[in-house]
């Protein structure tokens, strides 16, 4: 009998331990590290989002619901926390010689909301108690700690959202950014240049913000046509037409805010386990079709956009750009449930463009594919106006690394 207890007691701490680290991780932590609980609570709550939804919603009732998602699932993750730290402690009371499990439990509950309904005897129970009510208040801290920090880096990211449907309309369109800013005379170099840089500075905040704390990637923007993941499309898709495309000096700016932008994509995707190919080739096929480019360019020319003189190079250069995000992309923009947006997520990956998942550092393996059984099934989730989209290969594609444009060797 003492040595089930003893085991029980024991038992009991790892469980404290393993809660608290789960904690620390979660919210202290400076890096994206994956932890299974919160992982787990995420994934069980949106289980519950999507039998609340219901499989043929449209898309503004998902938007409305799935508003709740990331900041319900935040208070049940510290219910876990806090049911957990009752288990783990009520086998630490039993350990200590309170019984039957009954009382234990009583006098777990007691200490971890400070009720003071019971009041251990010994020395030992009372030093429990005592540590009970700490890490409750620790927890409880670390949460509330954590929501200015969350929001802080949520305003700032919709800041730059909110911006740019003034410039791109709503939902965003590269082409209309293009056309608004050759209407109202903003194809200046410098002030281009600045656009970029801006950006850039976004990709860099969002990347790091977004893995270090993840929820932050399902906290929805409070209009229901934008979000994080269609204005990152949005700006790639601006930047890459404006390379290959348009009949100006070249821009290394708007260069490195692309190739900033698809590595802090990738970086995210890396995160939640999503599959892309971290080496892609010019030439893999995009989920933009060769008609789709046509439009725009028909559309820009219209507008009285200057655009170069070979189209068909054009093409190429813009797919050279957009295979380095496209999978990615369009992987994040399902995840999240972004609204319908042309070129971001209006469509799925191209089959087969998923070639590999990217590497994961030593020790990590079984994080990443907890990550990816996190994901599959939301990936999975039907879409608002998704479409599977397939574009035909390209010939006379340049090798890649040439003016930067391809995804195996590229500048910056």
């Amino acid at each position: 009998m003492i040595a089930l207890r003893i085991l029980g007691a024991i038992a009991g701490v790892v469980v404290i331990i393993a809660t608290l680290m789960s904690a620390v991780r979660t919210v202290i932590l400076p890096r994206g590290v994956p932890v299974r609980l919160a992982r787990r609570v995420f994934r069980m709550m949106r289980v519950l989002f999507e039998l609340r939804v219901g499989k043929d919603a449209s898309y503004r009732r998902r938007d409305r619901i799935f508003a709740l998602y990331a900041p319900v699932s935040l208070l049940a993750l510290l219910v876990a926390w806090l049911t957990f730290e009752f288990i783990g402690y009520t086998l630490v009371f039993i350990g200590v010689g309170i019984d039957p499990l009954r009382d234990a439990a009583t006098a777990s509950g007691s200490a971890l909301l400070t009720l003071g309904l019971v009041r251990p005897d010994s020395i030992a129970g009372t030093f429990v108690s005592f540590t009970e009510a700490a890490i409750g208040f620790i927890l409880l801290a670390l949460l509330i700690s954590y929501l200015p920090t969350l929001y802080g880096v949520f305003s700032r990211r919709e800041a730059a959202v909110q911006t740019l449907e003034a410039r791109a309309g709503s939902p965003p369109s590269a082409v209309e950014l293009i056309e608004r800013f050759w209407r109202i005379e903003f194809f200046d170099q410098n002030l281009l240049s600045a656009l970029w840089q801006r950006w850039e500075d976004w990709f860099v905040e969002v990347a790091e913000t977004h893995t270090s704390f993840p929820v932050l990637a399902f906290f929805r923007s409070p209009e229901p046509d934008q979000s994080w993941v269609t204005a990152a499309g949005t700006v790639l898709d601006s930047a890459s037409l404006a390379v290959s495309a348009l009949d100006r000096p070249r821009d290394p700016l708007a260069e490195l805010m692309i190739r900033t932008g698809y590595l802090a994509l990738r970086r995210i995707a890396t995160f939640f386990g999503l599959p892309f190919d971290p080496n892609p080739h010019q030439g893999d096929p995009i989920s933009i079709q060769r008609e789709e480019f046509d439009e725009a360019w028909e559309r820009l020319s219209a507008a009285g956009v200057p655009l170069k003189g070979d189209r068909n190079q054009a093409w190429i250069d813009y797919a050279g750009w957009r295979v380095n995000y496209d999978t990615v992309l369009l992987e994040l923009a399902a995840l999240m449930q972004a609204p319908p947006t042309p070129w971001t997520a209006d469509r799925s990956p191209v089959i087969g463009s998923a070639r590999s998942r990217p590497a994961t550092p030593d020790g990590e393996e079984e994080s990443q594919r907890e990550a990816a059984a996190y994901t599959k099934d939301e990936r999975d989730l039907p879409r608002a106006a998704a479409r599977t989209r397939s574009a035909p290969p390209r010939e006379g594609a340049r090798r890649a690394g040439r003016n930067g444009r391809s995804g195996t060797r590229r500048r910056g």
